[in-house]
C-alpha cells in the first residue's frame, strides 16, 4: 500500500480488528470488517489526501494484517455517488471500487466497503455477533432495537449489502449526530467513533446490552421442551454413533464433488437438535448474509429418534438427502434467471443428528469446520430471536439472491485453482519417519488431509504439526497389529475429517538374522506389523469406503524384498511377501466398489529411515562388507541407474498412483528401486 501501511492508524486499526475478531462473540471467523479514516501526504504531489483503511475480501479480523486491507481515496469513494444510477447499478458500483485504490498491494475491496467510505464517522466497525443477529432476525426487530438500545441505535430494515445500503445508511447518520450505530435488519450491526477506541468501546457495549437484554427479557425456554427420544446419547454411543454415521453422511454430501466433514456435539447444538422447536425453525435456514453462503439454504435434519436402529437411521438420511436434492433444484429453479450462475450443487452442508450432533462438510478441512461454527452462531441467533419474539430470517427469495450474487460468483472464480488432492482424506501407517513421513508431507502438500499414525505417537504429534495440525492432519498413537487399536484409529479420523479416501499401509520393521537364529518372536512381530497390520488397516478403512460409496486408494508399501531372496531375511521377506499378495487379492475383491489397491516395491531407502536407523543397517552393513555409513552409495552401485532411493522417491510414485491420473490401474505393484534386474516383476 505504497508506505501507508506503516502509518500508525493501521496499527490501531489491526490492533482494534485483532480484539474484536478474536472473540466470536462479537463476529464469526472471517465476518465483519473494520476500517480507519486518516489524512496521509501523497507520496507523489506531497499534497495531503484522505485514505481510508478497511478489512479487505476474505481473511479474518482476528489475524488481520496489513496486507489484508484495502486502501482507498475517500474523495474518489465518495464521489462515485456522482455517477450512481439506481439499484440496478449496484454490482457496477462495487467494480468501481477497484478506481479508488491507493497504491499498490492490499487486498480486494469487500462488498461493505461502500458502506465504511460513506459514512463521515472516522473509524468504522461493521460485525456480526450472535445477539444483534438476533434482534435482527426476530419479527418484530425493530421494536426490539428500540426497547434494547433506546435513541442510540436507528433500524434499518433488510437489503443486500451494497452501494444503496451504504447511501441509507449515511443518511441516518447524517440525520441524527447522536447514533452510536445500526441494527441491520436479518444482517447485524455497524458501529462507529470519532477515535479507534471510541468505535471499539461502542461496539462492545453495544454487543453487550444485546446479549443482557436477551438475558432478561428473553423466554426461559424459547425452544420449547425436549423432545422425547432426541436427547444426547452418552458420549461414548455417541461417538461409535458418530463414526458409524460420518462416511455415509459423508458419500451424500460428496456426490457432485469430494467434500471434507466436520462433527460438532457440543452441548448447544445437541440441545438446539433435541427441542420442539427444531422441526419449525431448521427449515427456515439462517439470515446473515455470512452464515448463508456457508451453509446453505437450511440444513437437513434428521427426524428419527435416537433409539432407531443404525440400519434405518441410515435408510432415512439417504430418503432425506434425496428430498433436499430435489427441493434444492426448485428452489434453484424458482429463482434462477438468465444472469444467474450455474447451481453450485444440490448437496447439503449441514446435517443435524439427534443425539449425535452436526456433521458440517466443505471442500476442505477449515471450510467444514467453519461452517459448523457459522451454523452454531445461527443457532445462536436463532434461540435469542424465539427468547424475544419469533424468528423470521430473510426471505428465501432474498436468500438466493445472496448465495447466488453475481459478485459472490467472481470472488469464487478468483480462489486458487485447487490442488489434486484437495477434499481427499489420507491415512498413512508409520508415518512418524523414513517413508511414510514423506508420503505423508507429499499427501499434504498435494491438498489432502493426512491423519499420521505410527506406534510412536510423539513422531506422528510431530509430523502432524508440521503438516499443520487441526485443520489439516492429525497425529494417532497406533499399534496397527492391535485391530482395538486400528479401529479406534480410523473411528478417529472419521469423526475428525468424516471419512477416508486414501489408505497407505507403510507401518513396517526389520530384524535381520539367519533362519537358525530367527526366534518364533522375530516372526511374529514383522509378520503382525507388515501382514497382519496390513490387513487389519486395509479391512477397516475399507468398511469406511463401502459406507462412503465413493471408492477410494488402499497402497501398501512392500519391498524389493517381496520378489528378491537375500541373505538373513526370511521373516521381512516373506511377511513382505504376503503384503504383495494382499495386494492383488484386494484389487480382486474391492474391485465392485470402486476400490483401487495398488503397491510399491521400494529398495535401500536408508535416509530417514526407522528401519535402518533400527539395526537393520548396521547388520546389512556387516553382511556386505561395507561401513553403514556408506550403505546408501553401496546400494547406489548395484543398480541399472546408479542412484540412491530416497523416501521422496517412493513418495512420488505413491502420489502418482493416488492422485486421480490412473483412474483405471489396480492390483499393480510399482518398483521405486533405481533398477534392480533380479526385481523386474515378471
Amino acid at each position: 500500500m505504497t508506505g501507508t501501511s506503516q502509518a500508525p492508524v493501521v496499527a490501531e486499526l489491526l490492533g482494534r480488528s485483532s480484539r474484536l475478531g478474536s472473540d466470536r462473540r462479537n463476529t464469526n471467523y472471517g465476518g465483519g470488517n473494520t476500517s480507519a479514516k486518516a489524512v496521509v501526504e501523497d507520496p507523489v504531489s506531497g499534497d495531503d489526501v484522505e485514505l481510508m483503511w478497511v478489512k479487505g475480501s476474505g481473511g479474518d479480523l482476528a489475524t488481520l494484517s496489513a496486507d489484508g486491507l484495502s486502501a482507498l481515496v475517500v474523495d474518489r469513494l465518495r464521489g462515485l455517488k456522482e455517477v450512481y444510477r439506481g439499484e440496478e447499478q449496484e454490482d457496477e458500483m462495487h467494480e468501481l471500487l477497484d478506481f479508488c485504490r491507493f497504491g499498490r498491494g492490499g487486498a480486494s475491496p469487500s462488498i461493505d466497503t461502500s458502506m465504511h467510505g460513506l459514512l463521515r464517522a472516522a473509524h468504522v466497525d461493521h460485525l456480526h455477533p450472535d445477539a444483534v443477529i438476533a434482534l435482527a432476525a426476530a419479527a418484530d426487530g425493530e421494536e426490539l432495537t428500540k426497547q434494547c438500545f433506546g435513541e442510540e441505535v436507528a433500524w434499518v430494515p433488510w437489503r443486500r449489502p451494497g452501494f444503496e445500503l451504504a447511501l441509507r445508511i449515511e443518511r441516518i447518520h447524517d440525520s441524527r449526530p447522536g447514533l452510536k450505530g445500526v441494527v441491520l435488519g436479518g444482517h447485524g450491526l455497524t458501529a462507529w467513533g470519532r477515535t479507534s477506541q471510541e468505535c471499539e468501546r461502542n461496539s462492545l457495549d453495544l454487543i453487550r446490552r444485546a446479549e443482557e437484554f436477551i438475558r432478561s427479557q428473553g423466554r426461559p425456554a424459547p425452544l420449547g421442551d425436549l423432545r422425547q427420544g432426541f436427547g444426547p446419547l452418552p458420549e461414548r454411543e455417541r461417538i461409535l454413533r458418530a463414526a458409524a454415521l460420518a462416511p455415509v453422511l459423508r458419500g451424500l454430501a460428496s456426490s457432485e464433488r469430494p467434500v471434507v466433514g466436520h462433527w460438532t456435539d457440543s452441548e448447544p447444538m445437541l440441545d438446539f437438535i433435541a427441542r420442539q422447536a427444531a422441526p419449525r425453525v431448521v427449515p427456515l435456514g439462517t439470515s446473515c448474509p455470512d452464515h448463508l453462503i456457508r451453509t446453505k439454504v437450511r440444513p437437513l435434519l434428521l427426524d428419527l429418534p435416537t433409539d432407531t436402529p443404525l440400519e434405518a437411521l441410515i435408510a432415512r438420511l439417504r430418503e432425506l438427502h434425496q428430498e433436499y436434492r430435489a427441493d434444492y433444484l426448485a428452489y434453484y429453479e424458482r429463482y434462477a434467471d438468465d444472469t444467474t450462475p450455474p447451481m453450485r450443487g444440490a448437496d447439503p452442508a449441514i446435517f443435524l443428528v439427534p443425539g449425535v450432533g452436526m456433521f458440517s462438510f466443505g471442500g476442505d478441512s477449515q471450510t467444514a469446520r467453519v461452517a459448523g461454527e457459522f451454523y452454531l452462531a445461527a443457532v445462536n441467533a436463532i434461540r435469542g430471536a424465539e427468547a424475544l419474539s419469533s424468528y423470521a430470517p430473510i426471505s428465501e427469495a432474498e436468500k438466493f439472491r445472496i448465495e447466488y450474487w453475481v459478485l459472490e460468483e467472481r470472488k469464487l472464480q478468483r480462489r486458487p485453482k485447487p490442488k489434486p488432492l484437495t477434499g481427499k482424506i489420507a491415512l498413512v501407517t508409520g508415518a512418524g519417519s523414513g517413508i511414510g513421513r514423506a508420503i505423508a508431507v507429499r499427501l499434504r502438500e498435494e491438498g489432502a488431509v493426512v491423519a499420521v499414525a505410527d506406534v510412536d505417537g510423539d513422531s506422528a504429534t510431530t509430523v502432524s504439526e508440521a503438516l499443520g495440525a487441526g485443520d489439516h492432519a492429525i497425529g494417532i498413537r497406533a499399534d496397527v497389529s492391535d485391530e482395538r487399536a486400528v479401529q479406534a484409529s480410523i473411528d478417529r479420523m472419521v469423526t475428525r475429517f468424516g471419512g477416508v479416501d486414501i489408505v497407505v499401509n507403510s507401518a513396517g520393521l526389520s530384524i535381520s538374522k539367519a533362519l537358525l537364529e530367527t526366534t518364533v518372536e522375530d516372526w511374529d512381530r514383522q509378520h503382525d506389523v507388515m501382514a497382519r497390520g496390513s490387513f487389519l488397516v486395509s479391512k477397516h478403512a475399507a468398511r469406511v469406503m463401502i459406507a462412503q460409496g465413493r471408492g477410494g486408494d488402499i497402497l501398501y508399501i512392500v519391498s524389493k524384498n517381496a520378489v528378491v531372496a537375500g541373505p538373513n531375511n526370511l521373516a521381512y521377506g516373506s511377511a513382505k511377501a504376503s503384503q504383495a499378495h494382499q495386494v492383488r487379492l484386494l484389487a480382486a475383491e474391492l474391485g465392485e466398489h470402486g476400490i483401487r489397491v495398488n503397491g510399491i516395491n521400494p529398495d535401500a531407502v536408508v535416509q530417514g529411515s526407522g528401519i535402518f536407523a533400527g539395526g537393520w543397517g548396521a547388520e546389512r552393513a556387516r553382511i556386505y562388507g561395507v561401513a553403514e555409513g556408506e550403505l546408501g552409495r553401496f546400494y547406489a552401485s548395484r543398480t541399472l541407474l546408479k542412484r540412491e532411493v530416497l523416501p521422496e522417491d517412493v513418495a512420488n510414485a505413491a502420489f502418482c498412483l493416488v492422485s486421480g491420473e490412473l483412474t483405471h490401474t489396480t492390483g499393480l505393484i510399482v518398483p521405486v528401486d533405481a533398477g534392480i534386474v533380479a526385481a523386474f516383476l515378471r
